[in-house]
């Protein structure tokens, strides 16, 4: 199957790119609302799926035991940029278990986002584990380890119990048999696998509807959700696109973005959920591709549509502030 134009990108009055890929709704009984493309595809989530990976720290009693609220949920949930605030909450977390940033197995990198790494270039020599955009996850996932008397050494393993854990947890949601055979390695060197995007999207379902779920993992994956939803900022961080999604209707919307064109979203209130892939992993075709697909379930609260479609199709402009071209979904979104 060739999965359709979703995005395209104009310069002057011709398109000068074009994206495809794939998107499934559907609700917490798995039953499709809309698609488009080959929903039936394997995807490697990415990042999209650190509120499953972050389930053990709530189930295990960790999070309670830590003393973590909101901000301490997001930002295990998280892919931030690296911000002061980013970077503090994640050397927080760490040490309430008694551990520091020596513990983080996720390496270390600068700022993907450009104020933000000049800020760091100004304050710090080089960054550490700290200002990886992970390491509130790892942080999370010291914190269940030591909790439940895991050495934490080595957690990035597949063979690690946490990971087992987390492993179970995702096989559970999603109903996807997980192994060696669908397992890559993340960029934060954990185990990524790849799962059918409609299943992906019926495990977040789940997760926002409690369908199907034992009232532990119910009530700990709603209390993600709702943490990443009061807390957008420590999901992501000034201007990034999961921030915004979910500040433009507070409380109403779930929104992760992941690596390679992954997004994943919720709409709680109306017990679905969606996942998509941009085929060629480009990050602003992703971002107007679930933007608008969003859009379609707020066609009733005019606010909210306008926002989000003002998201979706942007207009483009050069150094100098020329309109030069143009990001639009296609008819295949929005239609």
């Amino acid at each position: 199957m060739t999965n359709p134009v979703c995005v395209e990108v104009t310069r002057g009055n011709l398109v000068e790119s074009r994206h495809r890929g794939s998107i499934v709704v559907v609700d917490g009984d798995g039953r499709t609302v809309f698609s488009q493309g080959d929903i039936e595809q394997a995807v490697f989530p990415r990042s999209a799926c650190k509120a499953m990976q972050a389930l053990p720290l709530v189930e295990s009693g960790a999070a309670d035991a830590y003393g973590f609220g909101n901000k301490e949920l997001a930002l295990a949930c998280s892919s931030h940029s690296g911000e002061d605030e980013h970077v503090a909450l994640a050397a927080s977390m760490l040490s309430r278990a008694g551990r520091d940033v020596s513990a983080l197995e996720c390496g270390a990198h600068w700022s993907s986002d450009q104020k933000t790494i000049i800020h760091q270039a100004r304050t710090i020599d080089k960054p550490t584990a700290l200002h990886n955009n992970c390491s509130g996850k790892h942080s999370g996932f010291v914190c269940a380890c030591c909790h439940q008397g895991i050495d934490p050494k080595g957690y990035v393993g597949y063979d690690h119990p946490l990971q087992q854990q987390i492993r179970d947890t995702m096989q559970s949601l999603t109903g996807a048999a997980l192994g060696h055979d669908s397992c890559g390695t993340d960029g934060c060197s954990i185990p990524n696998y790849a799962v059918p995007l409609k299943k992906l999207a019926h495990g977040f379902a789940r997760m926002a509807t409690g369908a199907g779920l034992e009232p532990l993992r119910a009530k700990a994956a709603r209390r993600l959700f709702d943490a990443c939803m009061a807390e957008p900022f420590y999901v992501a961080g000034t201007g990034r696109a999961c921030t915004k999604l979910m500040s433009l209707a507070p409380g109403r919307i779930f929104a992760k973005t992941g690596a390679e064109g992954v997004f994943c979203a919720a709409i709680p209130e109306q017990g679905i959920a969606l996942a998509l892939k941009c085929d060629d992993g480009n990050g602003r075709a992703s971002e107007a591709m679930v933007t608008a697909t969003l859009a379609r379930f707020f066609e009733r609260d005019g606010e909210v549509h306008a926002g989000l479609m003002a998201m979706a199709n942007k207009a483009l402009h050069n150094w100098n502030g020329i309109h030069v071209g143009d990001i639009n979904v296609t008819s295949a979104v929005t239609a």
